[in-house]
């Protein structure tokens, strides 16, 4: 099947009891338990598996070309079932140009329990292999990045990480299978904030991680799910399982709206820098054609001055929403070193949007007249 149609169908059909179409919300946390103590049905306790939240695992399973998938409440819970199925003392590479989250999750909280972490500028290839030790396990790459956009050549991480013995997980988030195939490069699993694109319409949270191989590593992640219990609630692997099915045709408007903009911002005086790998002008932008099948929404500018100027565009803006997050139907700008803090690495000048489904002119004139 192409790929339209698997996002439409992966993961469910019509229900054998009623013939629903539409995939069911199972609510219960319990389940009936044969006479003689079996659960032959599959079901003995939410926590351990729900039908909803199975559907939605199955389906980005097949739309992200993976063997098996596990859905949690956010994505920042998927990310940390990653690094808790390690063991103190492993090793672990991050890039520089990433979701603040994901650093301050592994400093704050894996470190002092044993973890080893080194940060490098991962869309330079010779710094990850420097960065590379004994006990080197994990490598995790984030690209496009949050929110420079910064791209890394994932096959070429891979060949880095299987000389070494270490596995790759990649943030797929931005990207999203329509746009990118980390699996496909190699990478061991892929991650997705489906808060995002996935549910698409800035209304659930969740979290989903997407496995090569139903390896014995991801059997460690699973039994991390399931112990720690940082589940997807079913309303919610409902609310993304339904996201999934519109996905591929909202991220190539999406796509296609984040070009036009970009190419008149690019243009633009009052803009220093236009940071999207789709330009030909981006420093990734032959990686990026090359690993990407979309560029996808999400861009970021640098305007002329610094916070106060930035601020005052962002004020400016009437269609663009003012707010985090992203991946939605509509448009948000974002002064993302406010959102960061002290710790940012974010420009100060640097305004973030996610690009939604409004038409491009329109999207072009209200930053016209906010840059103006």
């Amino acid at each position: 099947m192409r790929f339209e149609t698997l996002c439409v169908h992966a993961g469910t059909g019509p229900d054998p009891v009623t013939g629903a179409i539409t995939l069911p919300i199972h609510l219960s946390t319990t389940y009936e338990r044969d006479a003689d103590g079996e659960f032959r049905r599959g079901f003995k306790y939410a926590r351990d598996l729900n039908p909803t939240r199975q559907a939605l695992e199955r389906a980005m399973a097949i739309v992200e070309g993976g063997a098996a998938a596990l859905a949690f409440a956010s994505g920042q819970a998927a990310t940390a079932a990653v690094f808790q199925a390690l063991q103190p003392g492993d090793h672990v590479v991050l890039p520089d140009s990433v979701y603040y989250g994901t650093p301050r999750l592994v400093n704050e909280m894996f470190v002092p329990w044993g973890l080893r972490a080194t940060t490098v500028s991962m869309s330079d290839l010779s710094e990850v292999r420097s960065a590379v030790r004994d006990g080197t396990r994990l490598i995790w790459v984030e690209t496009p990045s949050n929110p420079l956009l910064t791209i890394t050549d994932i096959a070429g991480v891979v060949a880095i990480a299987r000389q070494a013995g270490a596995m790759v997980v990649v943030d797929n988030t931005w990207a999203t299978p329509v746009g990118q195939r980390p699996l496909e490069l190699g990478a061991d699993m892929a991650m997705h904030a489906s808060t995002k694109y996935l549910g698409g319409h800035s209304d659930v949270m969740g979290g989903v991680l997407v496995a090569r191989e139903d390896n014995e590593f991801f059997a460690r992640v699973r039994s991390v799910q399931h112990t720690a219990g940082g589940i997807a609630a079913p309303f919610d692997s409902w609310l993304v399982h339904r996201g999934i099915k519109t996905l591929a045709w909202r991220v190539r408007a999406q796509t296609a709206n984040a070009t036009a903009v970009t190419t008149f911002l690019a243009a633009h005086p009052a803009v220093e820098v236009v940071h999207y790998p789709g330009l030909g002008s981006h420093p990734g932008h032959d990686v990026a054609a090359r690993q990407m099948r979309l560029f996808g929404g999400m861009a970021s500018f640098q305007v002329r001055g610094g916070r106060a100027e930035a601020l005052a565009v962002a004020g400016k803006c009437k269609v663009f929403t003012r707010a985090t997050s992203l991946g939605g139907v509509e448009s948000l700008i974002e002064h993302r070193a406010s959102v960061e803090g002290a710790a940012t690495r974010a420009p100060e000048s640097l305004l973030r949007l996610s690009i939604g489904l409004e038409n491009a002119d329109d999207l072009i004139d209200d930053l016209g007249r906010a840059l103006a």
